[in-house]
């Protein structure tokens, strides 16, 4: 990648939790290619993880932020104005929990209070995230958003739960909202469907490590990992991709179009 394709340009990073984290891993790269940023997770996610070491190394501000309140997500953006010295340029969600997931319990058999729960993490905050930049004029024209998605939102992984249909109207929202970001700011929005990643969150998923060597021997290019996604989004926040908008973008080595690969045959 070629160096400093985002020198000047100012960004907030949502989830990062630790190095794991693809978000960690983007924000390291963000600046890396000349960006300045702001770091902001729940409050909860502050005190369990290890963003004010990512901040520290960084030189970037971690900001406290529950991304479900508007309250919150009105002063994290007002300070993170004042703090990188104007409008955004560039946003990433990276967020997504379900307690049904968490606590074991099957599609059949779900928890609906935790299903809503789950569905205001995981989407609808991104929704909450958009409007309320449009609103407060965030967004520099020229602007990149993204949210990190998966392919169960349009495929069944039995195991993934209602995070399905999370992803689905997570990308749903993208592509709505970016009419609307796009007519109204310039700003594009767009969705990467990653692979499955060895996250600290994807690890959770039962089965997570028996898929992820699945998928990793479907795929002809093999999973990517987390660092080549922040590669990526960063291509994605950058100059070179400013007519891409309301897509979702597969980031799989491949994984999505294939039936079969004559591989899992041989290692049956």
């Amino acid at each position: 990648m070629s160096a400093s394709i985002l020198k000047g340009k100012k960004g907030i990073i949502f989830g990062a939790l630790d190095p794991q984290s693809i978000a960690w891993k983007v924000a390291e790269k963000c600046v890396e290619e000349g960006a300045t940023i702001t770091l902001t997770n729940a409050p909860v996610a502050l005190r369990m993880g290890q963003l004010q070491q990512l901040g520290e190394k960084l030189n970037a501000e971690v900001l406290a932020a529950d991304a479900t309140s508007i309250d919150d997500l009105t002063k994290l953006f007002e300070q993170s104005m004042e703090i990188l010295g104007g409008k955004i340029d560039f946003m990433l969600h990276s967020i997504g929990m379900s307690l049904n997931v968490r606590k074991g319990k099957n599609y059949t058999d779900l928890n609906y209070d935790w299903m809503q729960k789950t569905f205001d993490i995981s989407a609808i905050s991104f929704h909450k995230m958009m409007q309320t930049a449009l609103k407060m004029d965030l967004m520099a024209e020229g602007g990149s958003i993204l949210a990190l998605s998966y392919i169960a939102a349009q495929r069944v992984f039995p195991d993934y739960n209602e995070m399905a249909e999370s992803k689905a109207l997570l990308e749903s929202f993208a592509r709505s909202f970016g009419y609307h970001f796009g007519v109204e700011k310039k700003v594009r929005v767009n969705t990467i469907s990653q692979s499955p990643t060895k996250t600290t969150a994807g690890s959770g998923v039962k089965g997570f490590t028996e898929f992820f060597d699945y998928a990793d021997k479907m795929s002809p290019l093999g999973n990517a990992s987390a660092d080549a996604c922040a590669d990526f989004c960063v291509m994605m926040f950058s100059d070179y991709t400013r007519m891409v908008t309301l897509q979702n973008l597969y980031h799989d080595g491949g994984f999505s179009n294939m039936g079969m690969n004559p591989a899992i045959l041989r290692d049956a």
